[in-house]
């Protein structure tokens, strides 16, 4: 493995959010399966989309209402007809992309630190 380091000053510039999936549709005109997410993050963020390849795991069903963590200052990505905002979290387990998430009741909008 070539692992890069980065400064710590590097990486705090990364500003990951703890926000809640407030809507969840199919993605069909995506190349490869994904759901489009609408995901709240309070404050001055308020509301932005995200394009998510987790269809393994998740469904537009059993998101709503969940709590996830995503990068909230990349740059906007097109992606097919949708505006992708924000990069949601995840690792892959042996099914697919695992959504990253916090052990207890943390506030949207809160930073990860």
């Amino acid at each position: 493995m070539n692992l890069k380091l980065i400064d710590f000053n590097k990486f705090r510039e990364v500003d990951m959010r703890v926000g809640e999936v407030i809507r969840a549709e199919p993605f069909f005109e995506a190349v490869k399966p994904a759901l489009k997410l609408w995901i709240q993050f309070g404050g001055d963020l308020g509301l932005k989309k995200s394009s998510a390849q987790i269809t393994a795991n998740y469904n537009t069903e059993n998101l709503v209402g969940r709590k996830i963590i995503a990068v909230v200052n990349l740059k906007p990505r097109q992606i097919a007809s949708f505006m992708s905002e924000v990069l949601v979290l995840g690792a892959l387990s042996a099914n697919g992309i695992t959504l990253l998430t916090t052990d207890n009741d943390v506030n949207v909008g809160e930073r990860v630190h």
